[in-house]
């Protein structure tokens, strides 16, 4: 099975869990990690699954300079790919998480398990939480 696995992170908390993610996968399934500055609906279609992540930025959304255009050029080609979702937060309840799920589902994509999320750095059960979402997308 071939994995994208799609992050943007600014103070590496995402890239923490991103690398929880890489690590579970490793043995079982082709990973690629590609940086969301070069990812494309072509991409997309090139991979049997993907995780994405992004932390909340601003008022709870995604990324705007790079993820967030990388996302909605995609999001055409989602529509029954299976995907998980990932990120960190700094303050908020997690509002961009929710939004982005919706979204994720509207556009017809599959959640093999609901999304993660870390109050700054991953703990212990959101680094769990992460390797049972990665397991599930390969499942």
């Amino acid at each position: 099975m071939k994995v994208a696995l799609v992050y943007y992170s600014g103070t590496g908390n995402t890239e923490s869990m991103a690398n929880a993610i890489a690590d579970e996968l490793s043995g079982k399934a082709d990973v690629d990690i590609i940086d969301p500055v070069v990812f494309g609906p072509g991409d997309v279609d090139s991979h049997d699954a993907i995780a994405f992540g992004c932390p909340a930025m601003g008022a709870e959304v995604l990324e705007e300079e790079v993820f967030e255009p990388m996302f909605a050029s995609v999001e055409g080609n989602l529509a029954g790919k299976k995907i998980i979702l990932f990120g960190s937060y700094g303050w908020g309840d997690g509002e961009w998480m929710r939004t982005w799920k919706e979204r994720c589902i509207s556009d017809g994509a599959i959640l093999a398990a609901e999304p993660v999320i870390a109050n700054e750095a991953p703990d212990d059960e959101a680094i769990e939480a992460l390797k049972k979402a990665a397991d599930a997308l390969i499942a």
